[in-house]
């Protein structure tokens, strides 16, 4: 029998929730214990998800000898110190996406996994998605061609709100890092680091970013057109456009919605199923990771998570957007955790 891969999961918001029941249909790994900064929230999350072992506190998750893996499922702002923690602990991560507040902050808990030589993934689930493995598969054989352009939006509304981690800057709130790492990541995994970056925002009541434009440019004249807000419902389709034809996503693209391809003339189809909610594919591969001894996924590279944060620090840094939690010249600050 394949080893069992333990988990722990760090927070017990309603990513955890997702995720918690990804993981039910994850062959070979158990969710093994919770962790949250209320004994109360981490007994009630594990009465919800029948966890035996509930932990009033995220140093005695980490600290759990029962756990493998620690999922990290608490607002942006705090992903540098619950990773260091759980890294510190010994115990191999995957972080929610973004790994970091910005590229700094991330090469910091990558530099502590590779001397610690441990495992670390941020978990960008969509890509691990059948009908993105479908995708990648389709660009590697070259059904359209040499890829030209990309497009991607991601967006829906809801009224400002203080009290919202996406309206609060202190939690690293706004669109950008939680609905436009999205359309980033899909121009960044097909087109690579931009050259050059040109953007639209418009930076709300509350100091955060609640809707932008985006368009990157690469070399030989390979574009990205993107857009992403918390203020306005957009169509959320995806469009990757090459020399000999185009696929469309043409609804939720970013979990794994429907394609229509389109070469010469001739249309067809691509409908790949998602069991569940999808989570659990992403679980999948670090259980492969761990059970092979690697320290990173060759799907999900470090490489790629950074070449992501780059592109967004450029953006804020065009924007003139700061953080609280942001990195500052010198050592970090250690942060007190603030949410459960």
């Amino acid at each position: 029998m394949k080893q069992i891969i333990r988990w722990g999961i760090l927070g017990t918001g309603n990513i955890a929730g997702q995720f918690a029941r990804g993981l039910r249909r994850c062959p070979q790994a158990v969710l093994a214990a919770v962790g949250s900064r209320s004994a109360h929230k981490a007994c009630q999350f594990g009465r919800q998800f029948h966890i035996l072992r509930c932990h009033g506190s995220y140093e005695k998750l980490v600290q759990d000898p029962a756990v493998d893996v620690v999922y990290i499922a608490t607002p942006h702002s705090l992903h540098i110190d619950n990773m260091i923690l759980a890294l510190e602990a010994g115990k191999a991560v995957i972080c929610e996406k973004p790994l970091a507040i910005d590229q700094v902050q991330a090469r910091e808990a990558i530099a502590l996994a590779r001397r610690q030589r441990l495992f670390l993934m941020e978990a960008m689930w969509t890509k691990f998605l059948p009908p993105f493995v479908k995708l990648r598969q389709m660009l590697a054989r070259g059904i359209i061609g040499d890829v030209r352009i990309v497009s991607a939006d991601l967006g829906f509304c809801l009224e400002p709100d203080p009290r919202s981690r996406l309206f609060d800057s202190n939690l690293g709130g706004g669109c950008r890092l939680d609905v436009g790492i999205y359309p980033i990541w899909l121009a960044t995994t097909i087109l690579g680091v931009p050259r050059g970056i040109s953007s639209e925002v418009y930076i709300g009541s509350t100091g955060v970013d609640e809707q932008e434009t985006i368009g990157l440019s690469y070399d030989g004249g390979r574009l990205a057109c993107l857009y992403a807000a918390i203020r306005t419902k957009t169509p959320e389709q995806a469009c990757i456009i090459g020399t000999e034809g185009m696929i469309h996503i043409y609804s939720h693209w970013w979990k794994g919605g429907p394609m229509r391809v389109t070469v010469g003339h001739r249309t067809w189809e691509v409908n790949v199923p998602v069991e569940g909610n999808g989570y659990q594919y992403e679980a999948a591969e670090v259980c492969r990771c761990l059970r092979a001894g690697k320290t990173q996924s060759d799907v999900m590279p470090l490489s790629e998570s950074l070449a992501v944060l780059d592109t967004m620090d450029r953006l804020r840094a065009n924007w003139g957007l700061k953080y609280p939690t942001e990195s500052r010249p010198g050592p970090l600050p250690r942060r007190e955790n603030s949410a459960a």
